[in-house]
């Protein structure tokens, strides 16, 4: 009996009525396992969120300067312009220093952060200048050699000057981040890889954090996950950075012609001095977000909550003590019980009127006890003071100088620097001079390969990590990160330059205890950078979480590394393959991705890796190794990480 049309019209349409409900199946088991995102890498959009003094400031004002023939106008560069820093440095501190007490600018000069890619990658362009002051200027040559669209690179440059609520409360800037996020999803059609570098992943946290007061409780994963794919922590200062208690008391010019006085005046005055201050491991505060949602006021103060170990151990979990300060005296302590507790732990007898030298912690640092010691002897500590409780320990949505937990986000990086001379504490005394110049540093603990020196060599005792930090952050604050990682761990150790897979070593299932360091059992060669992976895709559902460690890699140029660049890229090339094989992209080998990683080897005559390099003269090439470049294109030599 033959079918009537009508009757075949029927069945072809139940046919494909079927083939839609198991095609609309598939997709919710796929959501329900992670909702990986799995199109092509030309969707995604790359947020770069710089760190500390790594935004153009501009001037926004008119500032006539007697004396010099520069004079500031509107628009003008103020950070970073050299010329005008030398030839009249009275006035570019108007255009830079703030009031220390509410923020506000100088009333002759405002400065504004610049905006777009140009704010980000040169500080102070010029022929001699601009290399000097580069900083994101790579990552975008990078990705204009690799295809990158224009419109998926993206800056958040911010006013670095400003504590966290001041960022919101004068310029939106988290609400702008939001749209920022919003309107790549919406252009192209992906979500953003998110890249952040020191200071600049401070602000991504408080931005996590202001995002949950700002959107209702159900959609805050949700909107993480179709907003963020992964999360590149460069860099960040996770328990704080010690340089910052030297800039704060003595001063610290980052390399510019001016005297540590001025550079103390201007640093003070911003409201981000203490935004990276270090703090103890065994603190935390009070949860803002639930006590939001359960009828608290958001003006309540977060309330320190210190674990047992952190009066157990030494030295909140740091190394060692961060600050050793001579006083001249012990007049005023009476005021405060903790001080007078601190002078008596460490001193059993104190002679009144005779120079005393105590020592502080990072608890005692971040909870004001510090400051509060000081107070009679240094002008600066009542702002300070005033700027702790008010921006830090009474910010209505996080207080900044607590632990921070793994964000909910699908793919998190965490990379750094290791294994360089890094400044862990100090001592300090008075100068005789008066205010700015009042304290002079007589002694520098360093942390080296494991061990702890003095600025003149001798030993000194404490509890130093396995290795060092990067030369601004110790490693006891950059390696937090890896209490992130699971019970299990993958560790694979790789040289950081290309090689062909021969001094791979793999270490499968390390046993991870919570709060404990991961130290991989391998060797080293010391020719050899290495950088080592450790890598969790089992312990959160859908979750990814590394932990990558750049030997000798340093703190400031890091987001300048080749190498940096280069895993960031194979990294991100992987996850949007359909095809991966892999959680992790794979680490067998790493060939020249680019003709700047082609070279000539002059033992065998040839171009280096010659399965990837060949030699080919171009018009202007004037050595053997300019004529070295790449066979084939970026997508097939991408293909063989798969």
């Amino acid at each position: 009996m033959q079918m009537t049309v009508p009757t075949r019209r029927f069945s072809v349409i139940l046919v494909l009525v079927l083939l839609l409900v198991v095609l609309l199946g598939a997709l919710r088991e796929a959501s329900a396992k992670g909702g990986e995102f799995t199109g092509d890498y030309p969707k995604l959009s790359g947020v770069i969120i710089p760190g500390f003094a790594s935004t153009q400031l501009r001037a926004w004002s008119i500032l006539d300067c007697p004396y010099s023939p520069l004079d500031f106008n509107p628009l003008d560069l103020v950070w970073l312009d050299t010329t005008k820093l030398l030839s009249a440095v009275n006035c570019w501190l108007k255009c830079m220093t703030l009031d220390p007490y509410n923020q506000t600018d100088n009333p002759e000069c405002k400065s504004r952060p610049d905006s777009g890619l140009s704010a980000i990658t040169e500080l102070d362009p010029g022929y001699i200048t601009g290399p000097l002051s580069s900083v994101w200027k790579e990552w975008v040559k990078w990705c204009i050699e690799f295809g990158i669209e224009a419109n998926s690179i993206i800056a958040a440059p911010y006013d670095w000057r400003l504590s966290p609520s001041k960022l919101e409360e004068r310029d939106l800037y988290f609400h702008k981040l939001k749209l920022t996020f919003e309107t790549a999803l919406k252009l192209r059609g992906g979500p953003s890889l998110v890249l952040a570098h020191s200071l600049g992943n401070n602000v991504f946290r408080y931005f996590l954090e202001w995002l949950k007061l700002e959107i209702p409780p159900k959609q805050y994963i949700k909107w993480l996950d179709e907003h963020i794919h992964a999360y590149f922590a460069v860099g960040s200062p996770f328990l704080g950075a010690t340089q910052t208690v030297k800039a704060t008391l003595s001063g610290e010019t980052f390399g510019l012609p001016v005297s540590e006085g001025t550079a103390r005046l201007m640093f003070s005055s911003f409201g981000s001095s203490l935004w990276m201050m270090p703090f103890s491991k065994y603190c935390r505060a009070d949860n803002k977000y639930w006590k939001h949602f359960s009828g608290g006021t958001r003006m309540d103060h977060h309330i320190h909550q210190c674990d047992e170990q952190e009066f157990r151990s030494n030295y909140s979990g740091w190394p060692t003590n961060l600050i050793n300060i001579e006083i001249p005296s012990m007049r005023g302590l009476e005021a405060y019980p903790s001080v007078s507790e601190v002078a008596h732990n460490n001193f059993s007898s104190i002679e009144c009127g005779l120079p005393t030298q105590l020592s502080f912690s990072a608890r005692e640092i971040s909870d004001g006890t510090f400051f509060k010691a000081i107070e009679d002897y240094d002008p600066e500590s009542k702002r300070l003071l005033h700027l702790l409780e008010k921006s830090y320990h009474g910010d209505p949505v996080l207080n900044p100088l607590t632990p921070w937990d793994r964000p909910p986000i699908k793919n998190i990086f965490c990379i750094y620097g290791i294994d360089s001379k890094t400044e862990v504490g100090y001592y300090f005394a008075p100068s005789g001079k008066p205010y700015p110049d009042n304290w002079i540093i007589t002694d520098v603990i360093y942390e080296i390969e494991g061990s702890l020196f003095s600025r003149s060599g001798n030993l000194v005792e404490g509890n130093p990590g396995s290795t060092s930090g990067d030369e601004t952050v110790p490693y006891h604050s950059l390696s937090w990160c890896k209490n992130w990682l699971g019970p299990k761990v993958n560790i694979t150790r790789a040289p950081q330059s290309e090689h062909d897979g021969s001094d791979i070593q793999v270490e499968l299932n390390v046993e991870h205890q919570d709060e404990a360091d991961i130290v991989p059992n391998m060797t080293r060669s010391p020719r050899v950078k290495y950088i080592t992976y450790y890598e969790d895709s089992e312990s959160i559902p859908g979750r990814k979480t590394a932990v990558w460690e750049l030997d000798k890699a340093n703190h400031r140029n890091i987001v300048r590394s080749p190498v940096l660049m280069r895993e960031v890229w194979l990294q991100m090339w992987h996850d949007t393959r359909p095809d991966a094989t892999s959680k992790f992209v794979t680490k067998a080998k790493r060939g020249p991705l680019r003709d700047e990683d082609c070279y000539w080897d002059y033992g065998k005559a040839r171009c280096a890796w010659p399965e990837y390099c060949e030699y080919r003269y171009n018009f202007g090439d004037v050595h053997l190794g300019q004529s070295c470049r790449i066979k084939n294109s970026p997508t097939y030599l991408l293909s063989h990480y798969v």
